[in-house]
């Protein structure tokens, strides 16, 4: 049997795995769909059409699946929220579902969000993200796997974190964010390459040397996005963080930072 606390007010339509933990005043609505080993502390609140993967953790205060602050919603529309495997959501953040009729907003496995961090309508978090104190996302934002994201940072609709980038603290990112790259800065800017981080996710000493190559070419040469590309794709040693450093810049909407 699930460890449902008497003051806990639950749909009779959620449900909720055998041994989830469920603590005083919590709040779980009717479409909430609750992995195993999950535990939600007190006053956590979860609705709209959620899914909590396996042990996840609610911190008090914690607020998924309401409405979208976007206007554009509407009540006919569905929209969901998926939290993958072992993701830990801490006191006061807020998730919210997405805008379009089908639209999910995605956390993925093993992510750290920390107090008071926000993640609007249809953003996508990779695995094993890491979101400090007061991070803001606004709308469709983007961040691929294992990123770290710097306390009170926003980051406007529609950008893109890339891989193992790594962003300071209070930056207003209104670029994308090349993958393995230091950001800091008023205004932020690529400082460098994230070598501490891609070393303990076990990057290639050979492949973070690669990475270091195409930098001083994004960055130090002189050279437009363009060219900078064409000189990383003659130049630089081929590997799978390069093709995919590549891929990203080229389909950069924004400009990256």
């Amino acid at each position: 049997m699930a460890n449902i606390h008497p003051s806990a007010v639950i749909n009779s339509g959620a449900q909720i795995a055998a041994d989830v933990e469920i603590g005083p005043y919590c709040v779980i609505g009717e479409h909430v769909v609750i992995g195993s080993g999950a535990r939600l502390h007190p006053h956590a609140v979860v609705g709209g059409r959620t899914t909590l993967g396996q042990n996840c953790e609610l911190f008090p205060f914690a607020c998924i699946g309401m409405k979208t602050q976007d206007l554009k919603w509407r009540p006919e529309n569905q929209t969901y929220i998926e939290i993958g495997d072992g993701t830990v959501l801490r006191e006061f953040t807020t998730i919210h579902t997405g805008t379009k009729d089908g639209e999910v907003t995605r956390v993925g496995a093993g992510c750290l969000i920390m107090a008071y961090c926000h993640v609007a309508h249809g953003c996508v978090i990779g695995n094993r993200v890491i979101m400090s104190n007061g991070t803001q996302l606004a709308g469709e934002v983007m961040i691929e796997d294992d990123a770290i994201i710097g306390g009170m940072t926003g980051i406007h609709q529609f950008c893109r974190i890339g891989t193992m980038a790594m962003l300071g603290g209070a930056c207003k990112i209104r670029q994308d964010c090349p993958p393995y790259m230091i950001v800091d800065g008023v205004p932020p800017l690529s400082v460098g390459p994230n070598v501490v981080g891609m070393q303990r996710h076990g990057v290639s000493a050979e492949t973070r040397t690669a990475i270091k190559e195409a930098y001083r070419l994004l960055y130090r040469e002189g050279l437009n996005r363009s060219q900078a590309l064409e000189r990383i794709q003659l130049e630089i040693t081929d590997c799978p963080e390069v093709r995919h450093l590549l891929a990203f810049v080229k389909a950069s909407e924004r400009g990256i930072l």
